[in-house]
Parts: C-alpha cells; sequence; structure tokens
C-alpha cells in the first residue's frame, strides 16, 4: 500500500481546498443538523404541551434576565464580521507564505500531464465526462443543476421551516440538498482527487499510480448486452427506440418509487396535497434526473455499461 503517494496527492497545493473541504463540509454539515434535530425536540415538546407554547419557551434558547432586548448592529454584529475578516485575512497570508503558488510550466504539447486533471471545483464535471457524453456532461447536466436551483423554491409547497433550523418540516429539501450536494458534486470531487489516477484509471487509495498499467475493459451499449439482436434488428431507429423506451421506463419505475416514499409520511403527505400537478411533475423530474448519475455510474463501474440510449446526435 503506498500511503506515501497518497500523502504526496493530499498535500499538493491544488488539493489544499479539497483536504479542508473533507473537514470542512461534514462538520457544517453535521451542526446544522444538530441545530434542526434540537429545534424539533422543541416542536415536539411544544406540540405536547400547549400551555408551554404561550409562554416564554418557545426558541431552544429562550430569554433570560438581563439580556438586551434590541441587538444593535454596531457593535455586536460589525465586530464579529471584523474579527471574521481579519482571521481570514491572517489564514490566507500563512497559507500564500508556506504553501507555493501551484504554477507549473508553459504548455508542451510533446509532453502532456497524466492525469490532466480540471481545476478542483470542475473536477466534478470532469467524473461526469467518463458517463455521458461532453455535450450532456458539460452543458446539459450543469444547464439543469441551475434550473432547477431557481425553479425548485417556487414550487416548494411547504410553509414550514422558514427563519429556523429544522429537519422534520424540512425533510424533503434536507435529503435532497445532502444526496445532490454531498452525494454527487462533493463525492465526485473527491473521486477525481484521489481515486483517478494516470489515464484517469480507477486507483483506490493506497494503490500506486502505475503509468504503464494497462487495464482490458471492454465498455459496451445496453443493447449489445441483452439479446436485442434476436429479437429486433440493430437498426439505429430501433436501437434508439429501444433505449428510449428504456430510459421512459426508467422515469416511470423512479418516479412510482418516490412517489411511494412521500405517501409514507404524514408531513411529506401534506406536501404532496398542496402541490398542483405541475409543481408536482416539475420536481418529480429534476429528482429523478438527479438520481440518475448515480444509477448511470453503477451501470458503467460494475456492469462496463457504456450507454443506455444511442442515437446518431447523443447518447445517454
Amino acid at each position: 500500500m503506498d500511503w506515501h503517494q497518497l500523502w504526496e496527492i493530499a498535500s499538493a497545493p491544488d488539493n489544499v481546498p479539497i483536504v479542508a473541504l473533507l473537514f470542512l463540509v461534514p462538520f457544517y454539515t453535521w451542526y446544522g443538523l444538530r441545530q434542526a434535530l434540537a429545534t424539533d425536540r422543541l416542536i415536539g415538546q411544544l406540540e405536547a404541551d400547549p400551555k408551554l407554547a404561550k409562554t416564554h419557551h418557545r426558541k431552544i434558547f429562550p430569554f433570560q434576565p438581563g439580556w438586551s432586548r434590541e441587538v444593535h448592529v454596531w457593535p455586536y454584529l460589525m465586530r464579529i464580521e471584523f474579527l471574521a475578516a481579519v482571521i481570514v485575512t491572517f489564514v490566507l497570508m500563512v497559507w500564500s507564505i508556506t504553501l507555493n503558488a501551484p504554477l507549473e510550466e508553459p504548455a508542451n504539447p510533446n509532453l502532456t500531464m497524466n492525469p490532466a486533471k480540471a481545476p478542483w471545483y470542475f473536477l466534478g464535471l470532469q467524473e461526469m465526462l467518463v458517463y455521458f457524453d461532453p455535450w450532456i456532461a458539460g452543458v446539459l447536466m450543469p444547464t439543469l443543476i441551475i434550473m432547477g436551483l431557481m425553479v425548485i423554491p417556487y414550487v416548494d409547497a411547504n410553509p414550514l421551516g422558514n427563519g429556523y433550523y429544522t429537519f422534520k418540516q424540512r425533510r424533503i429539501a434536507i435529503l435532497s440538498f445532502i444526496f445532490g450536494f454531498l452525494g454527487l458534486w462533493v463525492l465526485m470531487i473527491i473521486v477525481g482527487t484521489f481515486i483517478r489516477g494516470p489515464g484517469w484509471m480507477w486507483f483506490w487509495p493506497g494503490q500506486t499510480w502505475d503509468h504503464n498499467k494497462l487495464v482490458f475493459e471492454v465498455n459496451r451499449d445496453l443493447h449489445q448486452v441483452i439479446p436485442f439482436r434476436w429479437i429486433v434488428p440493430q437498426h439505429p431507429i430501433t436501437v434508439g427506440l429501444f433505449g428510449a423506451s428504456v430510459v421512459g421506463l426508467y422515469y416511470l419505475v423512479a418516479g412510482y418509487g418516490l412517489h411511494w416514499l412521500m405517501q409514507l409520511n404524514q408531513h411529506t403527505r401534506k406536501i404532496y396535497n398542496r402541490m398542483s400537478l405541475l409543481q408536482y411533475l416539475t420536481i418529480q423530474f429534476f429528482a429523478i434526473t438527479m438520481l440518475g448519475l448515480p444509477v448511470k455510474m453503477a451501470l458503467r463501474l460494475l456492469f462496463r455499461i457504456k450507454y443506455v440510449w444511442v442515437t446518431p446526435w447523443f447518447n445517454v
């Protein structure tokens, strides 16, 4: 096990933000969920005791005698912001003095890097190129992500959970964020940094990055794996219709599964009843599309299936 190489990867100046991300993102996720669960416990107490809800115990930290009833921007908020600015400036100064800038020699077409990796904030897109066509991974998927971030707040019919931490009342939104941001985007960055080695091949942490390693793995499309040619001739039109039917079946099955999960909980059922058909279908579309990324990754990594839907114009 080549742990020295793993240390070299983690200590590279380019990867310092990713190493910090490994600690900061879980910490603040835990801290936010900790506050949310504390609020949920308080909500449970107030629902069980209506008299308590009429007192001052409607916050996690009730008002105490001697506290100021009005907290002014100056000096309270400005003092905290000033200290935060000083601390961040000091950290950046120490960072810039102790670590060399990740500058390399001028580009040489006769001597390319292996592996050639994008900046850490684009590693997720570079990893997606393994599973999708370039225009899907680089254009369509980021566009759907941006559109989803803009649309979902307008179709969210849940009136609760605004202005305070809560998990019970915002379960769908929080789980969607954890799955989309932590489970997909952050995980893709980690995979691209620590697992993808020379030739963009898969190396588990601790394995030596062998630049001469050759892996003979045949990637096939879905219509080539199943006995499709025995049923229908492999004509481009029939192959495209077969792939479209598989993708459509995936959306139907995944949509039914998400609908079934939403009906399990009383709170999510209330949210469902407040939605219009257009709002519900919009959330279903973005959720199923987001779920399609780990499904496609599993098909590629476990079963060596490259594309599910093959057409002369695009491949999925």
